[in-house]
């Protein structure tokens, strides 16, 4: 799915055998057509560098369409559970930005790309989270507050930490940067979600429509990125992979491992390793594009592409794990005359 849409049948874990098949074509198709846009991208620049101009008005489609998505309930379940929330959040504004520096640190990775890769990491979380989570079998319920509420305060967080860890590598205007978010993220979002409460009834029927249209927005917003960097990738493509794998990777291992020692329990840990691992990388390529070059929103491109594939691949190792452990635990509790979940 796109990193930028929740799905908007899937509530919890327990969902219709429909909703899981919507939600695995979801992760299966977006990525692809992500990719598919990158090498258009690349194999023919001159038909979308002109369009850098556009990347903030695609995003703020991106964000209406996430709103659309979006219920009161999203917000009561931070209300009930703030503890698991708040750790949700400071997992992800804490490792991912720290990992984004000591990647480009470790990696020495030029100017352009290490503020680009940090800004990846201070970027809030990616809601296709919610659909890889439901996949893994996790808590979908905090997945969706988690990845709610980082976005709410995107505007406030993003920037500063951006400013504290890639002002090393170049000029940050966080002032700046804080209008670009509320204009782009946080103003869209709300209206999305105004929208929803004020028609929601009349929405039925294209709600099946957003993830799609969101994906498409997504896949034009990489395609400029990578038309814009074109003549960089083929000598920086294998430095910024790395980058990414290792962010993504260190991300979803550092998010389950925070899950566990807070003994949340292995559905919301789960949960947890989406929410930290996967990231908003549509915002982080536009803010990228707007205050630093299309070279670095470079890594925000490929992680697009590659948090969706290894976010499927982990999920379905996951999901693999909780049904054999399920199937383990059901004959011990036959025969002690107890329900399989003990």
């Amino acid at each position: 799915m796109s990193s930028e849409q929740k799905p908007p049948t899937v509530s919890a874990p327990t969902a219709p055998d429909p909703a899981d098949r919507a939600a695995r074509r979801a992760v299966t198709v977006f990525p692809v057509l992500v990719l598919v846009a990158g090498v258009l991208g690349l194999l023919a620049p001159g038909a979308f560098a002109s369009w850098s101009v556009s990347v903030p008005y695609l995003l703020g489609v991106v964000m209406f369409c996430m709103g659309l998505t979006m219920t009161p309930r999203d917000f009561q379940g931070v209300a009930r559970r703030p503890w698991a929330v708040g750790l949700g959040l400071v997992a992800h504004y804490v490792i991912m930005p720290g990992l984004g520096w000591l990647i480009a640190n470790a990696l020495g990775l030029p100017p352009q790309l290490a503020a680009g890769v940090i800004l990846v990491g201070c970027a809030p979380s990616g809601t296709a989270s919610n659909v890889v989570t439901y996949l893994a079998r996790g808590d979908v319920a905090l997945s969706v507050s988690v990845a709610t509420v980082s976005t709410v305060l995107a505007p406030v967080v993003t920037p500063p930490l951006t400013l504290l860890l890639a002002g090393e590598f170049l000029p940050v205007d966080a002032g700046s940067m804080v209008a670009d978010i509320l204009k782009t993220v946080l103003l869209p979002v709300l209206a999305g979600l105004a929208v929803r409460l004020l028609a929601g009834r009349y929405l039925d029927r294209v709600m099946g429509a957003l993830p799609w249209l969101s994906a498409a927005t997504i896949a034009v917003i990489v395609a400029v990125v990578v038309a814009g960097s074109a003549s960089a990738i083929r000598s920086a493509a294998l430095l910024v992979f790395v980058a990414v794998v290792l962010h993504n990777g260190l991300g979803l291992a550092l998010g389950y491992g925070a899950g566990k020692l807070a003994r949340l329990g292995a559905p919301a840990s789960r949960a947890m390793a989406f929410e930290v691992g996967m990231q908003n990388s549509g915002l982080a390529a536009s803010l990228a594009t707007a205050h630093f070059s299309p070279l670095a929103a470079l890594p925000a491109a490929v992680f697009s592409v590659w948090h969706n594939v290894s976010g499927a691949l982990v999920a379905a190792w996951m999901a693999y794990r909780a049904r054999s452990a399920e199937r383990t635990a059901m004959p011990s509790a036959a025969q002690e005359g107890l329900p399989a979940d003990g």
